[in-house]
């Protein structure tokens, strides 16, 4: 009992020294632990301290996921919580394009609130006023999109990726960007100076542009933190890569994501979800990645489709699949890509597969009820010559019995 006062300085300053320790533990393998892909982003610390030095640099840093959360109420009010989460529609929301452009540059804290425009921001701002001034010239409607970086041991500054094409280009500097439009964008040909790279496996933006937005600043690094331990718990690194991006519209749709994941058919997809939840990962990552089928109450639409081919798309998806097995002799209902209600019997009398409205099972009264269709349709293609012979015996005796029945009346009426 006499040591404890003694002992009481030494445990205080032994915990403070193990405290620090662990935090400092933690930043280390945080830093050493983040993923890296072939095309994986990151921050551009050279500019951040430059700019840091420099006052006159127009820099922003926006607050992290952990800070916005630890502010209660702006988590309420502009987090998945808020009033407005899930109230409009969402499909049709897309305005059409044929292509995406994203360029690697920073990361959400640095990024201001038009990125693509300011001055600080050379590379973007020199690559948006290029695609813009050709864009007549270009063959497909064109989107740019910056994507932002996790990793800064490896900086990936003016890399490219461009979908649906699946390729992508290594540092892009200000003076390569007119002969890189010029080249890969209006041409459709490679861009020599840089080795074009083909993409593998599934791309995820996740809009975190919280300088622009705080609903985007406070859900997109919760999803893109949701979607990691996700892909982790799967087993899917190398497989699916997840990115924060800048600015794509409807800030008020936040969470807002764009997939794009190869199809059955080989064929690749930039689908756009709105009102994403951290709850709603799995299911984007097992059926819009893992198999391809669309999630229909998040869906706001995709790449390469109109605005009315997208409300269509989804109506089509939504029709009871024995209204389409009634309406195929009517004609082909043909829609973009692979969406189509033009297939065989024996795909049409079976649930959906391609498309699926949140996990929602088949009612199995509608399988019987087409099954019974198709059983009835079989009997209606049997040849009519086989039952001719059954139904003239019938009109004979019907006719023997009626003259019978003269007959009997007559003899009735002399006597």
């Amino acid at each position: 009992m006499q040591r404890q006062p003694l002992l009481a300085p030494w445990v205080s300053f032994t915990s403070n020294r193990i405290r620090s320790l662990r935090t400092l533990a933690f930043f280390s393998f945080f830093h050493s632990s983040m993923e890296t892909t072939s095309f994986s982003a990151s921050i551009d610390s050279a500019d951040a301290s430059s700019a840091a030095a420099d006052p006159g640099k127009e820099i922003l840093r926006t607050s992290s996921a952990s800070e916005a959360i630890g502010e209660g109420e702006s988590v309420k009010e502009f987090g998945f919580g808020r009033a407005e989460f899930g109230r409009d529609s969402l499909v049709g929301t897309v305005q059409l394009y044929d292509r995406h452009v994203f360029l690697r540059h920073k990361s959400p804290e640095f990024w201001l609130p038009n990125v693509e425009s300011a001055k600080s921001d050379s590379l973007p701002q020199l690559l948006a006023a290029a695609l813009k001034a050709r864009k007549g010239d270009m063959k497909k409607k064109t989107r740019l999109t910056i994507c932002g970086a996790t990793d800064i041991s490896d900086s990936s500054e003016g890399d490219v990726l461009i979908f649906p094409d699946r390729i992508g280009y290594r540092r892009l500097t200000d003076a390569d960007v007119d002969n890189f439009v010029e080249l890969v964008l209006v041409k459709d040909t490679e861009w020599l100076p840089g080795a074009v790279e083909t993409l593998s496996g599934s791309y995820v933006f996740v809009c975190a542009h919280g300088s622009r937005d705080q609903r985007c600043g406070v859900c997109g690094p919760i999803l893109i933190e949701k979607f990691k331990e996700e892909i982790s718990l799967r087993g899917l690194e190398g497989q699916v890569f997840v990115s924060p991006c800048s600015h794509i519209g409807g800030h008020k749709y936040a969470g807002n994501v764009i997939i794009f994941s190869q199809s059955k058919t080989g064929e690749v997809s930039g689908n756009w979800y709105g009102y994403v939840s951290p709850d709603d990962i799995p299911m984007l990552l097992e059926q819009q990645i893992g198999k391809g089928e669309i999630i229909d109450h998040l869906w706001r639409g995709q790449m390469g489709l109109s605005v009315d081919e997208q409300k269509k798309a989804q109506s089509i998806r939504r029709q009871p699949n024995i209204a389409i097995v009634e309406n195929r002799a009517s004609g082909c209902c043909q829609g973009n890509g692979n969406l189509s209600c033009c297939q065989n019997a024996t795909i049409m009398a079976k649930p959906d597969a391609n498309h699926t409205t949140g996990g929602r099972e088949s009612n199995p009264s509608s399988s019987s009820s087409i099954s019974k269709s198709a059983s009835q349709n079989k009997n209606f293609m049997r040849p009519t010559w086989l039952k001719q012979p059954v139904r003239d015996t019938y009109a004979a005796l019907a006719i023997v019995a009626a003259i019978a029945s003269v007959a009997g009346a007559y003899l009735y009426y002399r006597n």
